[in-house]
């Protein structure tokens, strides 16, 4: 059973079956959001999502930065993620027409940033959630 089901903009239904939320800033006990770090933090959750569902392509919808006046310290400009990281693994019925709908199903685990702990749902999910091209980054898999 799915936590959720999006439907992208293509019209394609892709169900939630996995999601990971954590604050984006959590646990910082030093220093500032810049880009060396965030960066880091983009890499190591893209590491670890190839890790926990393996097999799976794994796409990052690259997070909007904002960059708020503030001192510049030894690391540059203060830069500023969205407060939530999410990663999600989500399913949908196999890409490949020629394979049995039954045996089948395609797959994905996206990786993104938003500003609420929201689960995405129906077409209220991040527009850049929406906007992903299943056909060109999912994988299908035999069940």
């Amino acid at each position: 059973m799915a936590l959720a089901r999006v439907v992208l903009a293509s019209g394609r239904s892709v169900d939630l079956a996995e999601l990971r939320m954590s604050s984006t800033y959590g646990g910082m006990l030093e220093g500032y959001p810049c880009k060396p770090l965030n960066d880091l933090r983009i890499k190591g959750l893209l590491h670890t999502a190839e890790r926990d569902f393996p097999g799976a392509p794994v796409h990052l919808i690259p997070p909007p930065r904002e960059y708020p006046d503030q001192y510049a310290g030894a690391f540059g400009p203060v830069e500023v993620l969205p407060a939530v990281t999410c990663v999600g693994s989500f399913r949908s019925g196999a890409l490949d027409p020629a394979h049995d709908r039954a045996l089948y199903r395609s797959r994905l685990t996206v990786v993104w940033f938003q500003p609420t702990p929201r689960v995405p749902s129906d077409c209220d999910a991040e527009p850049a959630l929406r906007e992903v091209s299943w056909e060109h980054l999912a994988t299908d898999e035999e069940l």
